[in-house]
């Protein structure tokens, strides 16, 4: 048979062996892309003979890829993801600004700017179907990266390759005290004055909490403050309301967060305070890169409300 005859395999193949490589598990494969269990597993049994290769070790309990499976995946994942760039470039050209969005936004962000997001693409997009994903930075890039996202809205820099970054604003942190605490309220607190307190922190895995620890290490604390965590900044702040700590907050959190209870002070740094910075992320070359940094700009504008510094276009 010569390479011209030979058969190619299907879109709808590459997708079932892909989705079978990433969860080894034909049920939530088969969940995953909306297919049928046994319409998934002919699938990936065609693809077995068109290939001439056996791609999975199939046992009464799991799914291992085999050798030439581990290989290949890489392969169908790449096809799928230029299939979709495709795609995504056709929609672009056909009418920007229509169609689905796919956003990422990271939790320490995403109750303080998506009322501001949501606003901006209904007004001034209405024909653009925004889907917003919460989740922590390193989900985000994984999305972005597999092109299970187009866009992200979190704390840069991320420093990953092939992802561009479009800066938005940077904003100061505040200190968050009970009410009785020895620095509650006051306009020039010290960054060494981290060094000494009961700081209450996230959860493992938010980049808030990262950006904490750097914040104390800068100010010559070299410990991790407490064992106490909390998994988002409403917990944090009724811990602090309790007296067990204070906790640093993003100005963007504020009007927010500090409303939940009688029971608290907001301290803010002396110059410099200790800051953080925000941008939409997209793959590097995307498509729909004019329309996300055309997106960009209108969110800086429409974000100028807010206790932020915004950023120029770089």
């Amino acid at each position: 048979m010569t390479v011209g005859k030979r058969r190619q395999p299907s879109l709808s193949q590459l997708r079932a062996f892909a989705a079978v490589a990433e969860h080894l598990h034909f049920r939530d494969a088969a969940a995953a892309i909306g297919m049928s269990q046994p319409a998934l597993s002919g699938a990936v049994s065609a693809l077995e003979e068109i290939l001439g290769v056996t791609l999975l070790e199939r046992t009464t309990r799991k799914v291992l890829l085999s050798p030439a499976g581990e290989r290949l995946a890489v392969r169908a994942k790449a096809v799928l993801t230029e299939v979709g760039a495709l795609l995504e470039e056709a929609e672009a050209v056909r009418a920007p600004f229509t169609g689905a969005l796919r956003l990422g936004v990271i939790p320490t962000v995403a109750p303080y700017l998506l009322p501001t997001v949501l606003r901006l693409v209904h007004g001034r997009y209405p024909d653009l179907g925004l889907q917003v994903h919460e989740e922590q930075t390193a989900s985000l890039i994984d999305g972005l990266t597999s092109g299970r996202l187009d866009l992200l809205l979190l704390a840069v820099p991320l420093g990953v390759p092939g992802i561009a970054e479009l800066p938005l604003f940077d904003e100061d942190f505040v200190l968050v005290t009970p009410p009785d605490h020895w620095l509650g309220g006051r306009e020039d607190i010290p960054r060494e004055a981290l060094k000494e307190l009961n700081l209450l922190l996230l959860d493992e895995g938010h980049c808030l909490r990262d950006q904490a620890l750097d914040i104390c290490r800068e100010a010559g604390r070299a410990d991790a403050p407490v064992a106490t965590t909390a998994a988002g900044l409403a917990t944090l702040v009724q811990l602090v309301a309790g007296g067990l700590g204070c906790t640093l907050l993003p100005r963007t959190a504020l009007r927010v967060e500090a409303t939940r209870s009688t029971r608290l002070l907001t301290g803010y740094f002396a110059d410099p305070a200790p800051s953080r910075r925000v941008a939409l992320a997209m793959r590097t070359g995307a498509a729909r890169g004019a329309e996300y940094r055309e997106l960009a700009t209108a969110l800086r504008e429409a974000l100028r409300p807010l206790p932020v510094r915004l950023l120029a276009h770089c």
